[in-house]
């Protein structure tokens, strides 16, 4: 079931199902209705033809009735030597044996037709046999003797049909004591004594033809149609992570081209917003330096060194704060262009010459679309953080056609549940070492959710602390 949603999931493959199911049910029951027309009219004239021709064997059963018997073979030889007639005519000693073709209901009722007519013009006292024989498989003359054994004169002006094997209907009435009358005739087209089928061979392979043509055409038509609709699902994908890809080209169908002028305009309003934030932001923390300078200038002349020094405390404080300032805007926000990863080698460069304290399980499947410094700087804060507390870190990779998950799982002391909450804000350090400000992971986060992902910490059961980074993966 989810196989067949994820192969009908575009709209692509469901506006081609639905035209499947629409070509199919249309032309079934628009070549149901004509072949029952023209079954009907081709059973009509077959029963008119084979009713013609059984006034034609009355008139040549009658003959050779008034023919005086030395006189009957006379006939027929001088019939053979002028190229037959529309009967092929025998006179046995005894009935021969037929084949018959497969039974059906048009042949069932033409047999009855006719040989109604046969006995109401000749009567019901004489033994009358009606069947319908393969030409392949039709005994003449006697028991042994096929009519493809016979010379071309005899059967070929009568039943033999080059290139089609209508079947043969044989009729057989007793004359006399040992004296059967044989005649076998071949009714005039349409050939026809099967039950009509509802679709043809024919008929099957026209509507699969047609039907493939039409697809092939809809394919391009609605592929041309939807590939600017797919390229607004990649811009609006890709958005969250880069701000600065340029506008796209409106194009397609109405509504197609309001939806990408709307995110096209969306676009613009929010990189101006950020822009300005940026640089606003950015104002603020150069012109703090000159005031903490000149600050710092006027406490070194404070004659009270202990005043000095706390001014000085403060000030050094206040520059951290700064710099660090910067330093989120400039690591969070890297103005690079969105391009195929490959996680594998993006971890082996984290890992560098760590190879003894860092692990990789690496299972990936593709490339990962995003900004590769701004994801290299992201795990290699999250994955230091495991080596500085942790001792030995091992980088778990797990991919699928959803998601990219990375787990990093340290064997260190791990973190108090009260203080998972509260360890990517800005500044929150655990520890008491001098290095760092408290924000690795904190831009880390800023980073993954650009990407739109998630990061999640939790204590691992068998100790450490396990971080799990998740990255989806752009439909």
């Amino acid at each position: 079931m989810a196989y067949i949603r994820k192969l009908f999931g575009s709209l692509i493959s469901r506006m081609l199902l639905l035209t499947i199911v629409s070509v199919v049910l249309a032309q079934s029951l628009t070549s149901l209705f004509w072949v029952t027309q023209i079954a009907d009219t081709e059973k009509n004239a077959v029963i008119a033809n084979a009713q013609n021709l059984a006034n034609s064997a009355v008139s040549t059963i009658s003959f050779f009735q008034k023919l005086p018997n030395s006189y009957r073979h006379l006939v027929l030889e001088q019939l053979r030597d002028l190229g037959g007639s529309r009967f092929f005519v025998s006179l046995n000693k005894k009935m021969i044996d037929i084949n018959p073709i497969n039974n059906s209901d048009l042949k069932q009722q033409v047999l009855s037709d006719m040989k109604g007519i046969v006995q109401k013009k000749l009567g019901e006292h004489r033994t009358l046999y009606l069947e319908f024989s393969s030409p392949d498989d039709l005994h003449v003359i006697n028991n042994n003797i096929l009519l493809k054994d016979l010379p071309p004169s005899w059967g070929a002006y009568s039943l033999m049909i080059p290139s089609v094997s209508p079947p043969i209907l044989v009729l057989q009435m007793e004359l006399g004591e040992n004296e059967w009358l044989y005649l076998a005739a071949v009714l005039p087209p349409p050939y026809l004594l099967d039950d009509p089928s509802p679709i043809s061979t024919q008929q099957f392979v026209s509507i699969t033809v047609t039907t493939f043509i039409l697809l092939t055409f809809i394919y391009l038509i609605f592929y041309w149609q939807t590939k600017p609709l797919k390229n607004l699902a990649s811009a609006v994908g890709e958005f969250s992570i880069d701000f600065t890809k340029p506008p796209l080209v409106e194009q397609g169908a109405t509504e197609i081209v309001a939806a990408t002028r709307a995110f096209n305009h969306m676009q613009q309003k929010l990189q101006s917003y950020i822009k300005d934030r940026e640089e606003v932001f950015r104002s603020i923390s150069h012109d703090l330096k000159t005031p903490i300078t000149r600050l710092r200038l006027r406490a070194e002349l404070l004659e009270d060194e202990k005043q000095t020094d706390a001014f000085n405390v403060d000030l050094e404080d206040l520059e951290m704060l700064v710099k660090a300032a910067l330093q989120t805007v400039k690591d969070t926000n890297i103005h690079e262009n969105i391009d195929n990863i490959n996680i594998d080698k993006l971890l082996q460069q984290i890992v560098g010459t760590q190879k003894d304290v860092i692990r990789l399980h690496i299972n990936t499947k593709d490339t990962f679309r995003g900004k590769p410094h701004a994801l290299k700087r992201a795990l290699s804060n999250v994955i230091d953080n495991g080596v500085k507390y942790g001792a030995t870190v091992d980088v778990f990779v797990k991919d699928s056609a959803h998601s990219l998950v990375i787990t990093v799982r340290d064997q260190g002391p791990g973190i108090a549940e009260s203080d998972l909450s509260s360890i990517f804000t800005p500044y929150v350090r655990l520890h008491n070492d001098k290095q760092g400000h408290g924000l690795g992971l904190g831009i880390a986060r800023n980073i993954i959710q650009a990407h739109g992902g998630e990061i999640h910490l939790f204590n691992h059961p068998q100790g450490g602390l396990a971080v799990c980074v998740v990255l989806p993966r752009a439909c």
